[in-house]
């Protein structure tokens, strides 16, 4: 085969990534829109530079050296990047090849004015813009310059910043290659940058232009303030006009220089408005062309705009599909806020938890969200939902405001019947049996047991038959109305008990001390049984050793290991027996291809070992006996103090008929999300197993693969294997759902998110808490100080009594930490989430949905948590 080293713009277009690059694909596209100016020029492409990579086969040495580095080395990684650039730098160019090159600058013009651009195989792809991270070189004039700065752009692959950006997103240097973009220089009177989406607020309907005097470098390098206009509708709705003080200009004999704006002109507007609104008719062509928001680099000559530069725009969340033809508003609230696990999921994790929902999601950047547009738009709906998101979480709730706050989005519909309690509400709580919830913890036990029955001799597509009506009875047994009146009673009551011993004693969250050790929590429980696995092994000095070098031991191994030392077989079976019980839960545990405890075991081992070293024998049970008493005493004050009141004898009957409905209630809150986990489990081992008999088959190269398949997906993978045993799924598919997967962990889903993109940020609107203060919401009362522990992985958990825990959300998973720690920190929750009510059941002071947390609050520092009202202090 011959290689083509020099490509025309005209002649590529943007499903050339291989060939010539992002940046060049994505300019041959442009060049092919009708109306759209580009700067002619031609493509290097990738084979010369894998031609100049063969003449020095040292460069391999070095990229060996580079993919063992941590991201983080950055001393080794500069040093060992400056050698391969200085090599690469330093091989001539061979004859043919600059002739080549030298070639298509005689056909352009061979003493024009050029710029010379890098152009990667990973840069401004759709899950990864690589922004900035090669380099561009502007006004180079004459072959000789050209040939040398083509050398520094293939060198500028392995520029400091391009080689971390790589390693810290997977990538492999060797899978990376560079062509490079030589293009007639533009000198503008204007150039600056167009988004087709705001990137701020994700709005896709709002379009802004960043504008400058000369060439785009001084927007770019921050040489300048720019203009910026936001335009909406075909119209300028807003604009800042800044003082532009200096530009980058071209020099005749090449080069760039700063020059000095005149000073009666820093202040004239770089566009007219009727400029701008063309540029974005122009941008929307060019969205539209590419099929997903742009970030567009222009150049304004002589009253025409030519586009050097399109990509996307990879920060934006992206919006969940609408049906077919649907041109409606729609407001989506986020499914992971309200189950403590906002970390994307793969599409089997996504999918089957849709199928087994009790109300319709929608995905979207790995993420579930629900349409609440419906309810927003009836007043008694409305007011149900926004009074049940504000007590969960106020930001959501804040949120939603601020849409209904846009005259129009949402419509406005009357009401059609009562508005009632949201789905999954219940009409009356129930009555304080502990029967009652002895009865469903039964009933669910019953339904896992069947299910664990029934799924045995299951396989092939009788396996998806039997799954499909498994889910069915899934959300069976959490519709049952017995099942919903039971959770909401033990909400209802500990909100009525805050807002009415608040209302008469003048006492904040006084629900906080009398839900402590609550029976049938079997979160709470969870954490104090893996004190008695400690309190098995704190005397086995042989297993504490090997537990405290197990980063050797694969997980499949570990029990087998542990039971080789001395009183192993002891610490095996503690284990064993806490697995039993636990072992289907894991941190992000609603995505059912999260790796669950019973397969990782050793992620226990750090909590085990903190248990260990920070306890006394005996601790779970003092711990449960402690709470149990707190919340006694606090019953009896309460109800003294009620009695002493005017009409005292009535408010303190209420009060213990809400007390006693608290206790009994409040525990089995936590039951129906471990019944879920259990059945995902069963689900999860089972498609596992069939996973197995596929990577046999050849349909997939190995198990996991089947996590980046819908359900729905597999489910025909499989029915097809039945009639075709050569039937493969398409690996480029697999790779195209891992790429996008990674991508999606690079984004922060929103609380709220609208049809037109935006994300929208609640806020506390509080002005009662300290200049300076983190503010969020109190979910456990009491206030404490201590040194804050930023962890954002339970397998690297390192705690010490007295330590704070800040980190991005907790799940049931964590709250085997929850025993060991003072007070408790996260980024997201609300008052009846699975971390705020195990910090009431511990007695744990806490604050939850503060902003941020883990970035504003550094690893050891000391912090005071005042978990009564809600913020933060960082102590100095």
């Amino acid at each position: 085969m011959i290689e083509q080293y020099v490509w025309d713009l005209q002649e590529v277009d943007e499903t050339q990534v291989a060939v010539v690059g992002g940046k060049g694909a994505h300019l041959g596209g442009l060049s092919r829109i009708e109306g759209i100016r580009v700067p002619d020029g031609f493509c290097v492409t990738t084979d010369a530079f894998r031609r100049i990579m063969a003449e020095a086969p040292s460069i391999d040495d070095r990229l060996d050296e580079l993919s063992r580095l941590n991201p983080d080395d950055r001393e080794t990684i500069r040093t060992l990047s400056a050698q391969i650039r200085r090599t690469i730098e330093g091989i001539a160019i061979p004859g043919d090849l600059a002739a080549a090159i030298t070639g298509a600058l005689g056909r352009l013009g061979e003493h024009t004015a050029y710029a010379v651009r890098s152009s990667a195989t990973a840069e401004d792809l759709p899950t990864a813009s690589f922004a900035g991270q090669q380099d561009t070189y502007l006004n180079v004039v004459g072959p000789a310059a050209i040939l040398q700065h083509v050398s520094r752009c293939w060198a500028s692959l392995f520029t400091e910043r391009a080689v971390t950006y790589r390693q810290r997103n997977g990538i492999d240097h060797r899978t990376v290659n560079m062509a490079v973009v030589v293009q007639q220089m533009v000198l503008p009177h204007a150039a600056g940058i167009l988004f087709t989406a705001d990137p701020v607020t994700g709005n896709r309907k709002d379009a802004t232009v960043d504008a400058g005097f000369g060439l785009g470098e001084a927007l770019v390098s921050g040489l300048v303030n720019p203009d910026v206009y936001k335009v909406r509708d075909g119209e300028v709705v807003a604009k800042t006009i800044a003082a532009k003080q200096r530009a980058v200009q071209a020099l005749p004999a090449g080069g760039t220089q700063e020059v000095a704006i005149d000073s009666q002109r820093q202040e004239q507007p770089a566009l007219t408005d009727a400029q701008v609104v063309r540029l974005v008719q122009l941008g929307r062509r060019i969205e539209a062309h590419f099929g997903r928001p742009q970030d567009i680099e222009w150049c304004l000559v002589d009253d025409g705009f030519q586009i050097v530069q399109s990509r996307p725009i990879t920060t934006l969340f992206p919006i969940p599909t609408p049906e077919t033809g649907d041109q409606e508003n729609h407001v989506y609230v986020s499914v992971g806020h309200q189950q403590m696990m906002t970390d994307p999921m793969k599409p089997l994790g996504f999918s089957m938890w849709q199928l087994t929902a009790m109300v319709p999601m929608h995905e979207a950047g790995g993420r579930l969200f629900v349409d609440v547009t419906r309810r927003l738009a009836t007043p008694a709906s409305r007011a149900g939902l926004l009074d049940l998101m504000g007590k969960g979480d106020p930001l959501v709730r804040d949120a939603l405001e601020t849409v209904l706050d846009r005259e129009g989005f949402v419509p406005s519909l009357p009401d059609t019947g009562p508005g009632g309690p949201p789905p999954g509400g219940t009409s009356a709580p129930a009555e304080a049996d502990p029967a009652i919830v002895a009865q469903l913890i039964e009933r669910s036990q019953a339904s896992v047991a069947a299910l664990e029955r029934g799924i045995r001799t299951k396989t092939g597509p009788a396996l998806f038959d039997f799954l499909l009506e498994a889910f069915e009875e899934h959300k069976r047994v959490l519709g049952d109305p017995l099942n919903l009146q039971a959770i909401m009673a033990g909400m209802e009551a500990t909100w009525w008990l805050n807002d009415k011993l608040q209302e008469w004693l003048g006492e904040k969250n006084a629900a906080d001390t009398l839900t402590l050790s609550a029976p049938d929590n079997v979160t709470s429980e969870m954490g104090l049984a893996l004190l008695d696995v400690a309190d098995v092994i704190r005397p086995l000095s042989e297993v504490v050793e090997f537990l405290q070098d197990v980063e050797s031991v694969e997980d499949e191994a570990f029990l087998d290991e542990l039971a080789k030392r001395a009183g192993g077989a002891e610490a095996r079976d503690a284990i064993e027996a806490y697995l039993d019980r636990y072992g289907m839960r894991c941190v992000g545990e609603i995505d059912i291809t999260r790796p669950r405890w019973r397969e990782r075991p050793t992620t226990l081992v750090p909590v085990i070992l903190d248990n260990v070293r920070n306890f006394e024998p005996g601790a779970a049970e003092r711990r449960f006996e402690q709470g149990l008493q707190k919340a006694q005493k606090k019953e009896q004050d309460v109800l003294s103090r009620l009695r002493a009141l005017p009409d005292g004898d009535r408010r303190a009957d209420a009060a213990k008929r809400m007390i006693d409905q608290v206790r009994t209630f409040i525990g089995y809150r936590e039951y129906p999300k471990y019944g879920i986990i259990s059945r995902s489990f069963v689900y999860k081992q089972a498609l596992l197993e069939e996973a197995e008999r596929l990577v046999q088959a050849g349909v997939v190269p190995e198990k996991e693969d089947i996590f980046y398949l819908t359900f729905q997906e597999l489910h025909d993978v499989v029915r097809a294997n039945q009639v075709d045993d050569s039937n493969r799924v398409d690996a480029r598919l697999i790779q195209q759902r891992k790429d996008a997967f990674r991508s999606y962990q690079a984004l922060t889903p929103p609380r709220v998110l609208t049809s037109d993109g935006e994300a929208v940020t609640g806020a506390y609107r509080r002005d009662d808490v300290p200049a300076g203060a983190l503010v969020g919401l109190p979910v456990s009362a009491g206030t404490v100080e201590g040194r804050a522990r930023v962890i954002l992985d339970i397998g690297e958990a390192d705690l010490e009594a007295g330590d704070i825990l800040v980190t991005t959300f907790t799940d049931p998973s964590w709250s085997p930490l929850f025993v060991g720690i003072a007070g408790l920190v996260t980024e997201v929750g609300g008052l009846m989430t699975h971390g705020a009510v195990i910090a009431r059941e511990y007695g744990l002071p806490a604050v939850v949905g503060v902003e941020q947390a883990t970035r504003q609050i550094r690893d050891g520092q000391r912090i005071r948590v005042h978990g009564t009202d809600g913020y933060i202090e960082i102590l100095p």
